[in-house]
């Protein structure tokens, strides 16, 4: 039982947080480097705002939209 736990930690350890290792390997060189995962997924999140915002505006052009506080019978009361 032992040796499955300890193979747990080596995937993890040893496999999958050497990428993270290497980022914080990095940082002592470079901020920039090291932070170029965060970098890309604002950048991500900041577009898909965007277009989030620029479809609510094309829906309710289009009169799509319903507004109405009553849609949901919890409201009405």
């Amino acid at each position: 039982m032992k040796a499955f736990f300890e193979g747990i930690q080596y995937l993890f350890v040893d496999i999958l947080f050497a990428p993270l290792d290497l980022l914080r390997s990095l940082e002592l060189k470079s901020w920039f480097g090291a932070n170029t995962v965060n970098w890309i997924l604002m950048c991500i999140c900041a577009y898909a705002i965007v277009y989030w915002c620029k479809q609510l505006k094309l829906h309710q052009d289009n009169g799509e939209e319903n507004q109405d506080t009553t849609a949901h019978s919890f409201l009405t009361k």
